[in-house]
């Protein structure tokens, strides 16, 4: 739970709600919902402070006021830039949703832009990138013409990749994260885009998504897109949050995790061929490993495909997993 950080845009209801962080940090919920809602009466169309104080109201729990907090911050921000719908959707208050809206995202990430790699890799353990470029040197492939790398962000894999690859190419939705991504020197092209808009080149041999489907939930689209402009051979590498039920499903953190039946279904059903699927700790998360897939697929129509087994690094043992 994050302090609230935008201003209502008036300076009393900016004080009452500083007093409510202070009396929530005290541990008086009760008393900091009814102060937050003092600061709405008001500045009432202030949405990110209808979103904070549904928050405070789920941790005195009533979530029933929540949800209706949540439902006018919607109302007010239609493109829902805070993500309410995704608390929504935990609350049980409204059907399951297959991906967040793109504003939240974007907001999301504009957001952590300036402390990112420091906040994973430092502090979070991150290890998709490096857990991803050692799957992919384990398929035999050294040299790739040409790569998209969907979800650049700062282009923690960009500096992974850009040794085996001619040209590298990185899109992303956040304008803060391309900038950091720019200043490293590692894309020789940049683009700012959303995954259902981003362009594949068709010649390019090699497509990653490096922690990038946690935001998106429904695959089905995004991998039928990516698959339809990869060349025969080319090599699809990904990662995800793993799921043990049917599908995905939406984690309290607002992320999304994925089963292995369904990336397996939906990789033969648009073409892709897997070379290596693996379990691994992937990032940790208030103390804890969080277990997610590092995925290696190719596109059908490749001669002499190498199919790697799987390494199970949660558990410390080696298993080989069906194709």
């Amino acid at each position: 739970m994050q302090p609230l950080q935008l201003s209502s845009g008036d300076l009393v209801a900016d004080r009452r709600a500083s007093y409510a962080e202070m009396l929530l940090s005290a541990g008086d919920h009760a008393a900091a919902a009814d102060l937050m809602r003092e600061a709405l009466d008001i500045a009432p169309g202030w949405s990110a402070g209808w979103y904070r104080l549904g928050e405070m109201l789920w941790d005195s729990d009533r979530q029933a006021d929540a949800a209706d907090c949540w439902r006018e911050a919607v109302r007010l921000d239609p493109a829902d830039s805070l993500g309410a719908s995704l608390r929504l959707q935990l609350a049980g208050a409204m059907p399951e949703l297959d991906q967040p809206s793109p504003a939240f995202v974007e907001a999301l990430f504009d957001q952590y832009a300036a402390d990112f790699d420091a906040s994973l890799v430092e502090t979070l353990d991150y290890r998709v990138p490096q857990l991803l470029a050692e799957a992919i040197a384990r398929t035999g492939r050294t040299a790739f013409a040409h790569a998209v790398d969907l979800g650049c962000g700062t282009g923690l894999m960009g500096e992974r990749l850009r040794a085996t690859v001619s040209f590298l190419e990185g899109v992303d939705l956040s304008a803060q994260m391309l900038k950091r991504a720019e200043a490293k020197r590692v894309y020789d092209r940049l683009a700012k885009a959303d995954l259902s808009m981003a362009e594949i080149a068709g010649e390019a041999d090699l497509v990653t998504a490096a922690d990038v489907f946690m935001y998106v939930g429904a695959l089905d689209g995004v991998i039928g897109r990516i698959a339809a402009a990869l060349a025969p051979g080319a090599l699809f590498a990904f990662s995800v949050e793993r799921h043990e039920g049917d599908r995905f499903a939406l984690r309290p953190s607002r992320r999304y995790a994925h089963s292995e039946p369904y990336l397996r279904d939906l990789l033969a059903a648009n073409g892709l061929s897997v070379l290596s699927f693996e379990r691994s700790t992937i990032r940790l998360d208030r103390g804890d490993g969080i277990e997610g897939l590092i995925v290696v697929a190719e596109k059908a129509g490749r001669e002499h495909t190498v199919t790697v087994s799987a390494t199970d690094e949660v558990h410390g043992s080696s298993v080989a997993l069906p194709n």
